[in-house]
């Protein structure tokens, strides 16, 4: 099961970024992102965060949304937002990895045909911000619709969750709390 976690500012001291990643390696996160919501001008901790990252065994290293520092940052792929959709193409022709924010089956099955490599969906469990949660049942459904690997987000923050996202069939969990 892929387990992703995914950083914001909350989660990482740039200053001393090495213990922060080495958590994220010790959970067993098989896929992390940088994601800085708040940062324009994120490229120089970017760049400290994937030369960090990449001295641990993850299996993606993924940056959110900025395509082509992605692509000059040498990462393995993007997260792109649920506003994006028009991008994948441009992030597939760069050769990068593409997982992208679905909220719906419509918004997974468009991720599917776009070339998306990979969707997450969310939020399954009450997180804050985020809206009513789908629930698993939704999660079940969408698994069904879509050939691609689905990941669980929103509001998984214990073992159970994790289980209950696997027996539902997802292809992985993606998280920041369970991982802080």
């Amino acid at each position: 099961m892929i387990s992703y976690a995914i950083t914001d500012p909350t989660t990482l001291d740039l200053l001393n970024i090495e213990p922060d990643i080495k958590r994220f390696s010790d959970k067993k996160a098989s896929m992390i992102v940088y994601r800085d919501k708040e940062n324009e001008m994120c490229t120089y901790d970017a760049q400290k965060f994937m030369d960090e990252a990449r001295k641990y065994d993850f299996e993606k290293v993924l940056l959110h949304t900025d395509i082509a520092l992605a692509k000059k940052l040498e990462v393995d792929g993007v997260h792109l937002t649920s506003k994006q959709f028009n991008q994948i193409e441009e992030a597939k022709n760069e050769g990068l990895f593409v997982v992208i924010s679905t909220h719906s089956i419509k918004e997974a099955k468009k991720a599917e045909m776009l070339g998306a490599d990979m969707v997450t969906y969310s939020p399954i469990f009450e997180t804050p911000d985020k809206g009513e949660p789908v629930g698993l049942h939704m999660l079940s459904e969408l698994i069904l619709a879509v050939d691609i690997p689905v990941i669980a987000l929103g509001g998984i923050i214990t073992d159970k969750q994790v289980e209950s996202c696997k027996m539902s069939g997802a292809s992985g969990f993606a998280s920041i709390r369970y991982f802080a």
